[in-house]
């Protein structure tokens, strides 16, 4: 597995702004884990669905600013902007022996903004449910 050509494949996707590059790069059993809610996320839909809710609440304004890469992980440390507040965070992402993400966790900070992305990410996850048809989560 060569860490460093599955990073380029995110950064590229990430660049395009174009979350329909996401699934091709998520394993089946992939795992999300996210500061705005309590239990990991799993499979590749799931992981897909915060992605892409993710490139809308964060993407306009995000910029990945240091990285870190190790034999088939990278943690990426970005900063974006949400509701009118500066986030700083990091991305810790893992890759099988075949490239494709089996973990993604994301950090935010402060506080203040991380609240703003759970809001922002509930509201737009919702949006995206209603779009397919789905009915919210009770």
């Amino acid at each position: 597995m060569d860490a460093a050509a599955a990073l380029a494949r995110w950064h590229a996707v990430v660049e395009s702004r174009d979350p329909a590059g996401l699934p091709g790069l998520i394993a089946e059993d992939a795992v999300f884990r996210s500061p705005a809610v309590h239990t990991p996320q799993v499979g590749r839909d799931t992981v897909v669905g915060y992605l892409t809710a993710a490139f809308i609440v964060l993407g306009p304004h995000l910029a990945y600013e240091r990285e870190w890469l190790g034999e088939d992980s990278a943690v990426l440390q970005f900063r974006t902007e949400v509701g009118g507040l500066d986030v700083s965070g990091i991305d810790m992402i893992t890759w099988d022996d075949d490239g494709q993400i089996v973990d993604f966790t994301v950090m935010v900070r402060p506080a203040k903004a991380l609240q703003a992305v759970i809001e922002h990410m509930g509201a737009e996850l919702l949006r995206m449910l209603e779009a397919a048809g789905s009915p919210p989560p009770a």
